[in-house]
């Protein structure tokens, strides 16, 4: 799988809140970056540039103009030069998170994500609550995990885990879109104030008014993007026998109920069901058989080993297969384990058959992977 590489399509102008102390000196400076934004916003970034390298010359110290040159020579492609600019930024006045979010998309999309990711997390230990820098920071995790699974899979091609997995990435970004790293206009703290303040500037004022962004667009963010990648290992639950369910009762004790669950476990294990199907349908055993937990329970007492060679033998002889997953239900036993209920159809040949299943899943590692799997004929 190539690589999926973070999307710059533009840098909204995401203005430091301490920029305010360089407004505040005189009318005139607050004049010169508006002059300078409108040029940008006309699409005019060349003569912007000139403009604020002209007034900087003048105000070395204005953060909030030092901040749009940046952001003008990322539009210009001067990556190198926007790097540098942001770099100076976040050594003069380290408290501010935006600097270092803009650095992580610059670098980010040069490929270098490790140094994109230390950016990221220097913008959280700066401001914890910085929403667009956690965001960020998840769609890095999941692109540096999607380059190790695909070099697992260089490496040795028939790691049918790694390709599960891989594909569960690729198939979470293609529904979400492809992010687009902005840094953007929210405030992640109150009243954020440089570490150096310069010598020569007035007092920040409290209420901060960012200057009119270059180029505003609405930010493009990703639809709750799924985290891939826990570093913590989920513990592999036995499933209770679904012939002699046991009920608990505990006096003067409130029963508890399952945990609640977000519409990203469902679509997650919704996925992988899909998948399953899907490697069933195109009879590619390998990726159907990773699709099972180590701990499944194979049907009529079988081994591991007897149960796979039969599933091999069985999906390799049939004619085209093609399998349906109709009306599925999802629900939750706990936080990694899971029940899909649902109407199979599946053909192969002349034979048609629908069933009705119910596949117990359990979340090993992020990925979902079937436990038990129940057919009501």
């Amino acid at each position: 799988m190539p690589v999926l590489r973070v999307v710059l399509t533009a840098l909204l102008l995401s203005l430091p809140l301490s920029a305010a102390f360089s407004t505040s000196a005189s009318a005139a400076p607050a004049d010169d970056l508006k002059e300078i934004t409108q040029l940008a916003n006309q699409g005019q970034q060349a003569a912007a540039l000139t403009k604020v390298n002209s007034y900087l010359s003048d105000n070395p110290k204005d953060v909030q103009a030092l901040f749009i040159k940046g952001v003008l020579l990322a539009e210009l492609n001067k990556r190198d030069d926007a790097i540098k600019t942001f770099t100076d930024i976040t050594a003069k006045y380290p408290n501010l998170p935006e600097p270092y979010n803009n650095l992580a998309v610059l670098y980010a999309d040069q490929g270098q994500y490790d140094k994109a990711r230390i950016a990221l997390e220097t913008a959280i230990k700066t401001h914890p609550s910085y929403a667009t820098a956690h965001e960020n920071l998840g769609d890095i995790y999941a692109r540096m995990a999607s380059e190790a699974y695909d070099k697992a899979l260089q490496l040795d091609n028939s790691n049918a885990r790694a390709q599960n997995k891989l594909s569960l990435i690729k198939e979470l970004f293609s529904t979400t879109g492809k992010p687009t790293m902005l840094a953007d206009n929210s405030k992640p703290a109150d009243n954020t104030k440089p570490v150096v303040k310069p010598a020569d500037v007035a007092k920040p004022v409290e209420s901060v008014k960012p200057v009119e962004p270059i180029k505003p667009t609405e930010p493009v963010k990703p639809a709750e993007p799924v985290k891939p990648i826990e570093v913590k290992p989920a513990e592999i639950i036995k499933p209770a026998e679904p012939a002699k369910p046991v009920v608990v009762e505990k006096p003067n004790a409130e029963i508890a109920k399952p945990a609640e669950k977000d519409g990203n476990d469902e679509n997650n294990v919704m996925n992988a069901v899909k998948l399953w199907a899907k490697a069933w349908s195109n009879k590619n055993v390998d990726q159907y058989l990773a699709s099972y937990a180590d701990s499944f329970q194979t049907p009529a007492g079988q081994s591991r080993k007897e149960w796979e060679a039969s599933r091999r033998g069985i999906i390799g002889k049939a004619a085209a297969i093609n399998v349906e997953v109709l009306n599925p239900r999802v629900s939750f036993e706990s936080a990694n384990k899971a029940k899909v209920s649902f109407k199979q159809n599946y053909r192969a040949g002349a034979v048609t058959k629908r069933t009705s299943k119910t596949l117990v899943l359990q979340k090993v590692r992020n990925t979902w992977l079937i436990q038990q799997e129940l057919t009501d004929r």
